[in-house]
C-alpha cells in the first residue's frame, strides 16, 4: 500500500564546487543572500525523459553559493533572525506531490528505478570499511591512543531537520531518492543498533550509531567526533541530524542541543574546509503517528524499549488514514556568511589541528546563535492543517462546544494566525464547514460530533476510579494539546504581551514590558527564543497586536482597543495552562519539599500532588500532569536561581530557595509587581 500524501518543494540548489564561485557583496553577515539555482544534467532512460518535463526545474542540486562577502566590523548579537514576510497562499504553489507518479506505476519498479545521484565534486563512492579505517587513522583519534592521519575536503551539506516522528529518519531520505540526490548519513541514537535485523537495514541505509549520553568519556568523544568529521570533510555524503537531539512530544519545538553542531562546524573554523552550508528544513504532519504513546509518556507511562517484535507488532496502524505530510527545504544558509566579521579563526592556526582544543566562548556563543537560527527558521516554515486551528479553539471551550460556533471560531482563527504570519494549509475547494468535518474524520480518535457538539472523545471516562477518570480526561487533553501547540510557535510574542497585559494590569508600558521580560525567561525552555533580544521580542508582539488591531500604543502606554479585548482574552486564554501549570508546580515546590531531591522523585511528587487537586475538582489544568512541563518549570527555577542544581555521583541532586519561589509564585499571582529593570529604553 502506497504511504499517504507527501508534498516537498522543489529541493535548493547544490553548494558552489570552488571558492571562485562565490558571489561578493554587502550582505550583513546574518543574511544569506538568494541562492543561485543549478540544475543538474537529465537522467538518462526514461529517468531523464521525466527530468527534462513536470520536475525538470524542481531536480536542483542540495545548496547554493550563498556566501557573500561581510561589511566591515563585528555582527551585532541582537541582529535580526527571522523574517517577518508575511505566508499567503502562493506558497502552496512551492509543494509538489511526490507520490503521484508512484501511484501510476508499482512499488517494485519505483524501488529497482535508476537512481545515479551526482558524486560529490566527482569523487568515487566510498565503502564503510574505508570510512572506518579512516577515522582510526586519523591524526585527532591518534593523538588521544597514541598513534596519526585525517582528510580534507570542501563544501560539505549538513541537513537539520525538525523532529516530530520517527518517520523523520525515513521522509527526507525518501524524498532525496525521489529526486535523484545522494542519501544522507544520519544520526541515530545507539538504541536502535540493538533490533535485530532493522539495525542493520538502518546502517545500510546510512545510519550511524551514537549514545545518548558520553559521561566524559574522552577516547569515545574522539572517535566519534573525528568519524562525523572524516565524512563531512571527505564529501562522502550530506550530513543529517536533528538540532533538538530527540523528539518532540509535544510538538513543540525542543531547545537545540550543541554537541553535534559544534562537531560539524569545528572543520570550518579549522580551515580544514572552505566553506559548511546547513539546511533548516521543516516536516510537518498532519497526524502524528506516535500521537496516543507521547501523551501516555507524558503521563509517566514508560517508553517502551525498541524492538523488531515491537515493530512488527505495531504494523498494524499502518492501515489508518495519518492525512499529509509537508517537508519544507529551506533556502542553504552558508556558515562562512554566518561567521564572517563575527569569529577570529586565527587562534585555531596557533595549535597543531590534531591537538583538541576547547572552543573559546566567542565560539561557544556562535554556535549557540546559529543553532537557534536554524530553529527559528525551521518553525517559520512549519505547515498548519485545520486541525491545528480547531483542537486550539476546542480546548478552550471543554466539556464540548457547539459545532456551528467552533466552525466560526475557526475561521476567525484562521485569519488571525494568517495575520500573525501562520502557514496554513487549507483543503483545496473545501468550504469551512467540510474542512472541519474532514478534520474531525481524521482525527476521531480525539474528538467526535455528538448531535450537533464536538467533544473529545474520551470514553470511559465516567467509568472506573476517580483516578482512572483523571487520568482518561487527561490522555485525551493532552494529544489535543499536542495538536495546539503547534501554533504556539506562532503566537508566542503577541500572546506573551496579552499575558503581561493582564498579569500588570498596567497600561504602562515599561510595567508590561517588564513582565513579559519576566515570563519570556521562565518559559525560555518552553519556547525558542533567540537569546539576547527580549526587547525585540517584545516589539514584535506589540507590532503583531497592532496589526490585527488588538492594541493601541504610544511611547509610553499600551492599552488594548474595544474591538481587541477578544482577541487579548483569546491568546491569554490559549497560554493559560502554562500560566496555571507553573503556579501549581512553584506551589508545589514552596510547600511540600524541604530537603534535597532528584528529578525521580519530583515528578511522581508533582504528578500525585496534582492529581489530589483534580480529584478534589480544585483545578481544571490537566496539562501540567505532562512530564515535559514538569521538567521544564524545575529548568526555570534553576536558570531563575530559586533552586540550586548539583551534580553527584548518580545524577543531579535539587535543593530550593523556599523565598525566592514564594516571591515567583507572588509574580505569577499577580500579588506583587514584576520588578525586573529595563534592558533598554522602549
Amino acid at each position: 500500500m502506497a504511504p499517504p500524501i507527501a508534498r516537498s518543494p522543489r529541493p535548493p540548489p547544490r553548494p558552489p564546487q570552488r571558492a571562485g564561485q562565490l558571489s561578493r557583496g554587502g550582505a550583513e553577515p546574518w543574511a544569506p543572500r538568494e541562492a543561485a539555482a543549478g540544475v543538474r544534467p537529465p537522467r538518462r532512460g526514461r529517468a531523464g525523459e521525466r527530468g527534462a518535463g513536470r520536475r525538470g526545474g524542481a531536480r536542483r542540486a542540495m545548496a547554493a553559493a550563498t556566501a557573500t562577502a561581510a561589511a566591515p566590523g563585528r555582527a551585532r548579537r541582537g541582529a535580526p533572525m527571522y523574517s517577518q514576510k508575511e505566508l499567503t497562499s502562493k506558497k502552496r504553489d512551492e509543494f509538489e506531490d511526490i507520490l503521484e507518479e508512484r501511484r501510476l506505476s508499482s512499488d517494485l519498479r519505483y524501488a529497482m528505478k535508476c537512481y545515479t545521484p551526482v558524486i560529490y565534486k566527482g569523487l568515487s563512492p566510498c565503502k564503510p570499511n574505508a570510512i572506518k579505517s579512516a577515522v582510526l587513522q586519523s591524526e585527532q583519534v591518534q593523538y588521544v591512543i597514541k598513534q596519526l592521519q585525517h582528510a580534507i575536503q570542501e563544501h560539505p551539506v549538513v541537513l537539520l531537520p525538525s523532529h516530530r516522528s520517527y518517520v523523520d529518519f525515513l521522509m527526507l531520505s525518501y524524498l532525496l531518492y525521489t529526486y535523484d540526490l545522494a542519501l544522507p548519513v544520519i544520526a541515530a541514537g545507539i538504541d536502535f543498533l540493538g533490533m535485530k535485523i532493522v539495525g542493520e537495514l538502518l546502517r545500510r541505509a546510512g545510519a550511524f550509531f551514537m549514545r545518548r549520553s558520553f559521561g566524559g568519556n574522552r577516547l569515545y568523544w574522539a572517535v566519534f567526533a573525528e568519524y562525523v568529521k572524516t565524512m563531512l570533510r571527505s564529501g562522502y555524503a550530506p550530513i543529517e541530524f536533528f538540532l533538538e537531539g530527540t523528539r518532540s512530544r509535544t510538538a513543540k519545538t525542543l531547545t537545540p542541543k550543541f554537541g553535534l553542531l559544534s562537531i560539524v562546524m569545528e572543520p570550518f573554523f579549522k580551515r580544514e574546509v572552505f566553506d559548511t552550508y546547513l539546511v533548516p528544513i521543516s516536516i510537518s504532519y498532519e497526524r502524528i503517528l506516535e500521537e496516543s504513546l507521547y501523551a501516555y509518556e507524558l503521563l509517566g507511562v514508560p517508553k517502551p524499549k525498541e524492538s523488531t517484535s515491537g515493530l512488527l507488532k505495531a504494523r498494524r496502524i499502518l492501515s489508518d488514514n495519518f492525512g499529509t505530510i509537508h517537508i519544507y527545504v529551506g533556502e542553504p544558509v552558508s556558515l562562512r556568511t554566518l561567521a564572517s566579521g563575527r569569529i577570529n579563526r586565527c587562534p585555531y592556526n596557533l595549535v597543531p589541528r590534531h591537538l583538541p582544543q576547547k572552543p573559546s566562548e566567542d565560539i561557544q556563543e556562535f554556535v549557540s546563535d546559529v543553532a537557534y537560527k536554524m530553529e527559528l527558521l525551521q518553525i517559520e516554515n512549519m505547515v498548519l492543517s485545520p486541525w491545528v486551528l480547531v483542537a486550539a479553539v476546542l480546548l478552550q471551550n471543554l466539556p464540548a462546544m457547539d459545532f456551528e460556533l467552533l466552525i466560526e471560531k475557526t475561521l476567525w482563527l484562521k485569519g488571525l494566525t494568517q495575520t500573525f504570519g501562520g502557514f496554513i494549509e487549507w483543503p483545496d475547494n473545501l468550504c469551512a464547514k467540510k474542512a472541519v468535518v474532514s478534520s474531525l474524520t481524521l482525527h476521531s480518535n480525539i474528538a467526535r460530533l455528538v448531535d450537533g457538539r464536538v467533544v473529545l472523545n474520551d470514553k470511559g471516562v465516567e467509568d472506573g476510579a476517580v483516578g482512572e477518570i483523571v487520568f482518561k480526561r487527561a490522555l485525551a487533553i493532552l494529544m489535543c494539546a499536542t495538536y495546539r501547540n503547534q501554533l504556539l510557535n506562532v503566537f508566542v510574542r503577541p500572546s506573551l504581551v496579552a499575558v503581561a497585559l493582564q498579569m500588570t494590569r498596567s497600561f504602562r508600558r515599561e510595567e508590561v514590558y517588564s513582565c513579559f521580560s519576566f515570563l519570556r525567561d521562565v518559559f525560555s525552555d518552553e519556547f525558542v527564543f533567540f537569546p539576547g533580544i527580549s526587547l525585540k521580542d517584545f516589539e514584535e508582539g506589540c507590532f503583531l497586536l497592532t496589526k490585527c488591531d488588538a492594541i493601541q500604543t504610544t511611547q509610553q502606554e499600551i492599552y488594548p482597543t474595544d474591538k481587541g479585548s477578544a482577541i487579548v482574552s483569546f491568546l491569554s486564554a490559549m497560554f493559560r495552562p502554562f500560566v496555571e501549570g507553573y503556579q501549581l508546580i512553584f506551589r508545589y515546590l514552596s510547600k511540600e519539599t524541604k530537603e534535597a531531591f532528584t528529578e525521580k522523585q519530583f515528578i511522581p511528587g508533582v504528578r500525585n500532588f496534582v492529581f489530589q487537586l483534580l480529584e478534589k475538582g480544585k483545578t481544571q489544568c490537566y496539562e501540567v500532569l505532562s512530564s515535559d512541563m514538569q521538567k521544564n518549570a524545575l529548568a526555570a527555577l534553576v536558570q531563575l536561581g530559586a533552586v540550586k542544581k548539583k551534580k553527584m555521583s548518580n545524577g543531579f541532586t535539587y535543593n530550593v530557595n523556599q523565598e525566592a519561589v514564594n516571591k515567583i509564585l507572588d509574580m505569577f499571582d499577580a500579588r506583587i509587581p514584576v520588578q525586573k529593570p529595563v534592558a533598554a529604553r522602549l
